[in-house]
């Protein structure tokens, strides 16, 4: 198996960081593969934003939690409640990718490429679409000036990263779903 398919196969959803911010060239080099993605017609249209600072991760976090808690359904914040009681477990880096509107798949693409060399540079990550939470309660605006989003922007898809504790494991492809046409 080549290098490319082992970190494939051995990406996993990371749910527990530990406190340590990866190395600047880390987070650079996984920057820049999200905006190597491939995209539709070659629009590349995205802006990522990593952010750093756990303060501001944290005060988002807690926007996302009270957001949960005030819901009329209560499944997905007990779930939450359920595994730590934090919306991005803690980790210490949040890649979020913005879009134009429209382009869900070209922001997907930018999320699977951040994942996959995050899995490659030895870090843990996990896709959170929960990270759209805090722009949408009161705080959002205010979110959104903060890290410098222009009007036409709308939130696509995050990736948490950070140092795992422990390892993970990958889920099990259900090969079921393969199917050729020859």
């Amino acid at each position: 198996m080549n290098e490319t398919l082992r970190t494939i196969a051995n990406r996993y959803a990371c749910r527990s960081y530990d406190n340590r911010l990866p190395e600047k060239e880390k987070l650079e080099a996984i920057a820049l593969a999200a905006v190597q993605a491939p995209s539709a017609l070659n629009r590349q249209p995205w802006q990522v934003v990593v952010i750093t600072d756990k303060s501001f991760i944290e005060e988002m976090d807690a926007e996302g939690m009270r957001l949960l808690a005030e819901a009329e359904d209560q499944s997905t914040y007990e779930r939450f409640m359920s595994r730590g009681g934090t919306l991005y477990y803690n980790a210490p880096c949040m890649f979020l990718v913005f879009k134009k509107p429209g382009t869900d798949m070209d922001s997907g693409i930018v999320s699977a490429n951040i994942s996959l060399a995050a899995t490659s540079l030895g870090l843990g990550s996990v896709i959170c679409a929960m990270a759209a939470l805090p722009f949408t309660g009161s705080k959002g605006d205010s979110f959104k000036k903060k890290i410098g989003l222009p009007d036409g922007w709308e939130f696509g898809i995050s990736v948490l990263v950070g140092y795992p504790i422990g390892t993970g494991t990958p889920h099990e492809p259900d090969t079921t779903k393969i199917r050729f046409i020859e």
